[in-house]
C-alpha cells in the first residue's frame, strides 16, 4: 500500500505494531514505515525501522524476507549518503535473496546505480531484473522496472528508447491501484517531453502530476528537481530558483534524503547562473560538489563541477587553472555518455579563447561544435555556437555568420512549439550569444545594411506571430473570469480598509493556475515568417526615417535608414542613456502633478543628453519627413518626443522595422466601428469620452456598469478604433498581469490575448498602459505588445504616471486629428502643439508615444 496509499499504509503498519505482531510480521511493519520515512520524512527515522526490520527478518528466519528489507535499507542508505554501506547491503541482499525476489533486489540496485549516476550498472542490473519479473507476472514491479531504465534512457540521451519503456509501463499502470507510482510515471512522462524538447506538454505533465502527489499528501523533492530544470530551460530561471531553495527548505525540516538535497542545490546554482547570479551559484554548486564528493556521486559531481566553474567565470574569474579543470570536467562527461559534455568542451573553449589559447580554444570548441547535429534543440544551440565561437577564433566571417544563422534556426524551430507568448519571448535568451556575435562580425566587416539585417534576425521575434490558444478552454475562462472577481473584491477591501490576506491568496492561487494553463500550450505557427527585406523597408519609408539602435559591447550603434540607403552612426554607452531614462521618468512622474514646474528645465536637459546618448550625429540627417524609432528593449520607457530632433515631428515606435513593416501592410476591418471604454475610479470620470463619442457617428460606448470586462473584450474584438480610459497597472514582478480596470475588476494581459483580432487602432489614455518588461534577447512583455500581433497597427499610450485633468484635452485633440484623417503620429504631434504652454501639459504631452505604423 505504501506507493498506493501512503499515508494510510502508514497508519496500518503502526496499528500492526500495536498488536504484539510475531517477527516476520513486525519486520513488514516496519519496513513499510521506513520507507515512507525514506521518501517523505526523516532519513534518520528511516534508517532505524529498516534496520529494526532487517535484525527481526533474521529473527524470522526468512532468506526471503531479509533479502528484500536488505534491498529497502541499501537504497535509503545511498539516499543518505553512505554510499558504501548502500552498496553493501545490497550485495548481502542478492546474496540472501533468489528468484522473484533477488530481481527485486537488483531493480533496487539499478535504481541506486541511477541515483549515483553509474547508468551502465543501473541498466545491467535492471536488464537482469525484468525477465524474472515478468515471468513471474509481478505487473508493479515490471512496471517500476521498465519506467527505471527508460529514466536511465534519458540520462542518456537515448529519448526514443526511453519513450518506448515509458509507453510499456503505462499499459501496466494502467491495470494497477498504484497511485503514487502512476503520479511518478507521468511526471517521468513530463521529463520526457522535455528531452525531446516539448517544454509545454513537460510542463503540463509536471503540473498534472504534482496534482497526484497532492491527493497522496507526500512532498515532490524529485518533481521540484525536474520542474526547475524544465523552468530554466523555458526561460524562467528566478522561478527556478525560488523553487529549489523552497523545496530544500522543506527537505531540511523533515530531515530528508541527503542525495536529494545536492540534486536541488545543483539545480539552485544552475537557476542561479542562468538568472545572472554567479554568487548565489558558486556557493550553491559549491556545498552540491562537497555532497556529491561525500556520497560517491561521481556523474553528479562532474556535473555540479560544470556549474560551479561556469560561474566563477561568469564572476570574473578566468585562468589556466580553470581551462584545466574544464577539461578534466569535459573529459569526465564524455566518459559517462553525459548530454552535458558538449557544454562542458564549450566552457573551455571559451576560457581558453579569453586567455588568448588559440590553438587550446579551437580542440575545445571543435568538440563541442559536433553536437550541432542532433539531440534536442538546446543541445544543438551549443553546437552551434561553438561552430560560431570556433568560425571567430579561425579568422571565418563567412563560417561565423553560417554558424549563427543555423543555430538561430534551430531555435525558431524550438519557439514555435511554445504557444504562450511569455515563453517564446524569453527562449530568445538562448540565441543572445548568437545574434550578438553576427551582428559583431557584420559591425567589423559587412556595412551599415548587414548590420541592420542581423540587428533585425533577433528582435521582437516573439511578436512575429500571435499567441496560440486552444479553441475552448473553459477552465482558462473561468479562471480569468474568477481572478477578475477576486482581484475587485480585493481592490475594494483595500479601500475600504478592511483586511484581505485571503482575498490575496485566492487571488496569487488564480494566478499561478491561469499562468500555468497558458504555458502548457503547444505553438503551431509554421516557420518562422519571412527573410527580413532591407530594401523594402526603404522603399516603404518614403520621405520617412527608420532609426534602430542596436547596442554591441555596451554602446549605442545608429542605424539611420531613409533616401534609399542604411547609415551607421555611433552613439553613446547604454547604461548612461538607461540612467538618463530613469531620470527623465522620474521627472515626469513630478511634473504630474501641480508644483512640479521646476523639475521642467531638468526634464528638458536630460532629453538632450539622451538625444546625444541615443541618436547622436544621426539627430541632423533625419530629414523633414516622419521618423520611426526602434529602440532596444531596455529603452522602451523613452519619451521620445522629448528629444529635441523630435519633438515637432511626426514620430512612432516600433519594436522591430519588420513589426513596422507588418503594421504598414495591416488593413482595417470593414465597417469603421468605434469602441470608447470609460473605466471606474478615474479623477476626471474620463471626462473625454462623451465629447469624443460626439465625433464619430454612432460608437459603441461602453461605462460603468455596461464596462464589464468580457463584454468589453467582444467589443473590443474586430473594432476599427478604441479609446479606452481605464486606471492601467504594471505588474513588473509578472507582466502579463499588467491590467486595465474595468467595472468588475481588471482586464489582463491574458485577456487580450483572446481576441481574434484586437483594434487596429487602439488608444489607452491612462498612466502607464506602455509600461513593458524586457525579457529574453531583446523582447518586450505587455499590453502593448500583446496587442501587436493580434491585428493592432497602431496604439497611443503612455510610459509614465500623467495627471488625469491634463489628459482629456490631450485626448480631445488627438481625435480631432484622427477624425480629420490623420495617423495616430501626426495626429498625437498635433495634439501636443494644441495643449497649453505650462509644465503639466507638457509633461501630459511627452508621456504619451505612437506605436506602429497605424
Amino acid at each position: 500500500m505504501v506507493f498506493a496509499a501512503p499515508n494510510d499504509a502508514l497508519s496500518r503498519a503502526e496499528g500492526v505494531l500495536a498488536t504484539d505482531p510475531t517477527p516476520l510480521t513486525a519486520s513488514v511493519a516496519h519496513q513499510v514505515i521506513g520507507i515512507w520515512q525514506r521518501d517523505w520524512g526523516d532519513m534518520r527515522l528511516a534508517l532505524d525501522h529498516l534496520r529494526r526490520a532487517r535484525d527481526l527478518a533474521a529473527r524470522a528466519d526468512s532468506a526471503e524476507r531479509e533479502a528484500d528489507v536488505l534491498a529497502t535499507l541499501g537504497v535509503a542508505l545511498v539516499h543518505a549518503g553512505r554510499t558504501r554501506q548502500g552498496l553493501t547491503a545490497f550485495e548481502r541482499g542478492i546474496e540472501r535473496g533468489t528468484g522473484h525476489t533477488r530481481a527485486r533486489v537488483l531493480y533496487r540496485r539499478a535504481y541506486s546505480w541511477w541515483v549515483l549516476g553509474h547508468h551502465p550498472q543501473a541498466l545491467e542490473d535492471v536488464r537482469r531484473a525484468i525477465p524474472v519479473l515478468r515471468q513471474a507476472d509481478d505487473v508493479i514491479w515490471t512496471a517500476r522496472a521498465l519506467t527505471l531504465r527508460a529514466t536511465v534512457h534519458l540520462a542518456l540521451g537515448a529519448v526514443e528508447r526511453a519513450d518506448a519503456d515509458f509507453t510499456a509501463a503505462e499499459a501496466l499502470w494502467d491495470t494497477t491501484g498504484q497511485e503514487h507510482d502512476k503520479a511518478d510515471a507521468v511526471e517521468s512522462r513530463g521529463l520526457a517531453a522535455f528531452r525531446s524538447g516539448d517544454v509545454p506538454a513537460a510542463l503540463r505533465l509536471l503540473d498534472e502530476a504534482e496534482e497526484r502527489y497532492a491527493k497522496l499528501g507526500t512532498p515532490t523533492f524529485m518533481l521540484n528537481i525536474r520542474r526547475c530544470e524544465v523552468l530554466m530551460a523555458a526561460g524562467l530561471a528566478p522561478e527556478a530558483l525560488a523553487e529549489a531553495d523552497a523545496a530544500i527548505a522543506v527537505l531540511d525540516g523533515i530531515g530528508g534524503q541527503s542525495t536529494r538535497k545536492a540534486e536541488l542545490l545543483l539545480a539552485a546554482a544552475r537557476a542561479a547562473r542562468l538568472a545572472g547570479d554567479p554568487g548565489t551559484a558558486i556557493a550553491r554548486a559549491a556545498v552540491a560538489v562537497r555532497l556529491f564528493a561525500g556520497q560517491r556521486r561521481t556523474w553528479w559531481e562532474a556535473h555540479a563541477q560544470l556549474v560551479l566553474i561556469d560561474a566563477r567565470v561568469a564572476a570574473g574569474r578566468g585562468s589556466g587553472r580553470l581551462v584545466a579543470d574544464t577539461v578534466k570536467v569535459a573529459e569526465r562527461l564524455s566518459s559517462f555518455g553525459a548530454p552535458a559534455a558538449p557544454e562542458a568542451w564549450l566552457l573551455a573553449g571559451r576560457i581558453a579563447l579569453g586567455l588568448n589559447w588559440s590553438a587550446d580554444a579551437e580542440r575545445y570548441l571543435e568538440v563541442a561544435a559536433r553536437s550541432r547535429r542532433s539531440g534536442p534543440p538546446l543541445a544543438r544551440m551549443t553546437g552551434w555556437a561553438a561552430q560560431a565561437l570556433w568560425a571567430r577564433a579561425t579568422g571565418s566571417d563567412r563560417g561565423v555568420l553560417e554558424a549563427c544563422r543555423r543555430g538561430l534556426a534551430v531555435l525558431d524551430d524550438h519557439r514555435t512549439t511554445l504557444g504562450a507568448s511569455e515563453l517564446r519571448a524569453r527562449a530568445t535568451a538562448q540565441g543572445a550569444e548568437l545574434a550578438a556575435l553576427a551582428q559583431q562580425v557584420s559591425l567589423e566587416r559587412g556595412g551599415p545594411r548587414r548590420l541592420l539585417e542581423w540587428s533585425e534576425r533577433w528582435r521582437a521575434t516573439a511578436l512575429s506571430t500571435p499567441p496560440t490558444r486552444p479553441p475552448a478552454d473553459p477552465a482558462l475562462l473561468s479562471g480569468l473570469t474568477a481572478f477578475r472577481v477576486i482581484a475587485a473584491r480585493a481592490e475594494e477591501a483595500r479601500m475600504d480598509g478592511r483586511p484581505v490576506p485571503a482575498l490575496e491568496r485566492e487571488q496569487r492561487r488564480l494566478e499561478r493556475e491561469i499562468r500555468s494553463r497558458t504555458l502548457h500550450i503547444r505553438g503551431h505557427a509554421p516557420g518562422h515568417g519571412g527573410r527580413f527585406d532591407a530594401g523594402r523597408l526603404l522603399d516603404r519609408l518614403g520621405d520617412g526615417r527608420l532609426v534602430e539602435l542596436a547596442v554591441l559591447d555596451g554602446r549605442v550603434q545608429v542605424l539611420l535608414c531613409g533616401g534609399g540607403r542604411v547609415r551607421r552612426f555611433t552613439g553613446g554607452l547604454l547604461a548612461e542613456a538607461e540612467r538618463e531614462a530613469e531620470y527623465v521618468q522620474s521627472a515626469l512622474r513630478r511634473l504630474a502633478h501641480p508644483g512640479g514646474e521646476a523639475r521642467l528645465p531638468l526634464a528638458e536637459t536630460a532629453g538632450r543628453r539622451l538625444e546625444e546618448l541615443l541618436l547622436g550625429e544621426a539627430a541632423g540627417r533625419l530629414g523633414t519627413g516622419p521618423v520611426v524609432v526602434v529602440p532596444p528593449a531596455r529603452l522602451h520607457r523613452v519619451p521620445w518626443a522629448l528629444l529635441p530632433s523630435l519633438r515637432e515631428r511626426v514620430v512612432s515606435v516600433s519594436p522591430s522595422a519588420s513589426a513596422w513593416l507588418r503594421a504598414r501592410d495591416t488593413e482595417p476591418p470593414p465597417g469603421g466601428r468605434q469602441v470608447l471604454v470609460r473605466g471606474p475610479g478615474l479623477a476626471t470620470g474620463g471626462a473625454e469620452v462623451p465629447e469624443v463619442a460626439g465625433r464619430y457617428g454612432r460608437p459603441t460606448v461602453l461605462e460603468q456598469a455596461d464596462a464589464h470586462g468580457n463584454r468589453v473584450l467582444r467589443e473590443l474584438d474586430g473594432a476599427a478604433l478604441a479609446h479606452i480610459a481605464a486606471h492601467g497597472t504594471f505588474r513588473a514582478d509578472s507582466p502579463m498581469f499588467s491590467a486595465l480596470r474595468m467595472a468588475d475588476g481588471p482586464l489582463i494581459v491574458h485577456d487580450f490575448e483572446r481576441l481574434a483580432r484586437s483594434p487596429y487602432r487602439i488608444i489607452l489614455s491612462s498612466c502607464d498602459t506602455a509600461r513593458l518588461a524586457s525579457v529574453g534577447a531583446d523582447e518586450l512583455l505587455g499590453l502593448v505588445t500583446a496587442l501587436l500581433p493580434l491585428g493592432t497597427a497602431g496604439v497611443v499610450a503612455s510610459s509614465a504616471p500623467v495627471n488625469d485633468a491634463a489628459v482629456v484635452p490631450l485626448m480631445l485633440a488627438l481625435h480631432k486629428g484622427l477624425s480629420d484623417g490623420a495617423g495616430l503620429a501626426e495626429a498625437l504631434r498635433d495634439a501636443r502643439a494644441a495643449l497649453p504652454g505650462d509644465a503639466l501639459h507638457q509633461a501630459t504631452g511627452w508621456a504619451f508615444t505612437a506605436f506602429g505604423a497605424a
